[in-house]
């Protein structure tokens, strides 16, 4: 068998391929056996057929079976021989017409980058610094009380803290726009989920009221065509409720797996520990988040296509999931997911994956099983049978190969944290574990 290599360009490599006559022909001849053991030809019994009576009715299919056959057998063959090493499944090509007694086709293939990796000693990361104050406490329990709220009925003009429901219908100019209007809505008075010009419109209006709001729009709002504009609101209050929320009582801290005992410190306590941890793993994902953008940076590479064409779909399953759309065939989920809304993130990944491998054999990193176990447990401990999950991962591959990749990742971003310069930066736990996040449409 003959190979040669040609580059048309980037990652892309055509294998020219020549199996010889030989081998083709016995190929064919073995195919002609298979078929005329078990042939229906009229005059004859199956398998008692002369091969030129065969050949004549099945030649042609014989001849399509060893082409796909050899195709799939040389090509393996083919790659050994160019020494490269694809990325990605074969595009083949045939020439000519199939008859010829040599079987000569093109492996249009894509390789991986060469990579050299560049500025690993010159990773200069942020450090956030925080504690968790008593400040940071009351407010957790605070968030769990108002998660346990009531709300009471008023019969009175609504107030600040008041959650009111309402229909709104807004105008521009006299003209209705996307985004301005609601039904049944609940609005929270200074919780800021609205505008704060709607949520303060409502107060010293009661329940059954209908009234209009003027409501002015920042600057820098979401939708251009509101920046800075002042639309006028249609409000219809339908009602006004008081929230109340609940004692931390023996049943309130049951809820919370707290002893009764140990009454509210035992609460405060628990919400230190739960912040605390929370607050660490806020400050390693935000360490791991500057390494891998910056090994990104200093590194970039050409990414294979193919790779990236695999790496799409499972980019569109898991916003399927979330958007509760994994019921949908593949044609639909495309089409209500296309390619292009994934394809910078599909990049991103196989460059960084890429790039990880790289590190790992670089630094000849092994996989640390404990480390594996430790996350097990932590995966685990979310269930109520945490022992039936770990023996439910321990018997699938594939879920251990994903807890394998979660910890290489990890001790990846550890060795380059070992050789980077680091720089502590006080930051505050509200600020670290609720980063600004952009308001909702049609709302702040």
């Amino acid at each position: 068998m003959e190979v040669e290599v040609q580059t048309p360009g980037g990652l892309r490599r055509e294998l020219h391929v020549t199996v010889a006559p030989e081998r083709v022909e016995k190929a064919f001849n073995d195919q002609l056996r298979k078929i005329a053991r078990r042939a229906k030809i009229p005059g004859f019994r199956p398998g008692k057929a002369p091969m030129k009576v065969v050949a004549k009715q099945y030649g042609a299919q014989a001849r399509g079976e060893v082409i796909n056959e050899l195709l799939q057998s040389t090509y393996p063959e083919a790659v050994s021989k160019s020494g490269l090493q694809p990325a990605g499944h074969p595009e083949f090509e045939l020439k000519g017409d199939g008859s010829d007694a040599a079987l000569q086709y093109v492996a249009k293939i894509e390789v991986y980058p060469e990579i050299k990796l560049q500025g690993l000693d010159k990773l200069k990361v942020e450090q956030p610094q925080t504690e968790v104050t008593d400040e940071d406490v009351a407010k957790l329990v605070e968030s769990l009380r108002t998660s346990r709220r009531t709300l009471e009925p008023v019969d009175r003009a609504a107030q600040a803290g008041d959650v009111c429901k309402i229909d709104f219908a807004g105008t521009l100019d006299g003209e209705a726009f996307d985004g301005g209007s609601g039904k049944d809505q609940e609005l929270e008075v200074g919780s800021g989920r609205f505008l704060p010009d709607l949520e303060n419109g409502v107060i010293g209006h009661s329940a059954g009221e209908e009234f209009s709001v003027d409501v002015s729009f920042p600057d820098d709002y979401q939708a251009e065509n509101l920046q800075g504009k002042t639309a006028q609101f249609a409000v219809t209050l339908h009602s006004v409720t008081e929230p109340k929320l609940p004692e931390i009582d023996a049943e309130f801290l049951k809820a919370h797996n707290v002893d009764p005992e140990l009454g509210e410190q035992g609460l405060s306590d628990k919400c230190r520990e739960a912040l605390g941890k929370e607050s660490d793993k806020a400050i390693r994902s935000r360490l791991k988040s500057q390494v891998l953008d910056q090994l990104l940076e200093k590194n970039e590479i050409d990414v294979p296509e193919s790779m990236i064409a695999q790496e799409i779909p499972r980019l569109r399953d898991e916003a399927a999931q979330r958007f509760n759309a994994m019921n949908l065939s593949a044609e639909q989920k495309e089409q209500m997911l296309p390619d292009e809304l994934f394809r910078a993130t599909a990049q991103r990944r196989v460059s960084l994956g890429l790039l990880i491998g790289e590190v790992i054999k670089a630094k000849e990193i092994k996989l640390d099983e404990e480390k594996v176990e430790k996350l097990l447990d932590e995966t685990a401990a979310d269930y109520e049978h945490p022992e039936q999950i770990k023996q439910y991962y321990r018997g699938n591959p594939q879920l251990m190969q994903g807890l394998h990749a979660i910890v290489m990742e990890e001790q990846v971003v550890e060795s380059l944290l070992a050789n980077a310069k680091l720089k502590t930066v006080p930051i505050s736990l509200d600020d670290l574990l609720n980063p600004s996040a952009p308001a909702k449409p049609g709302a702040k």
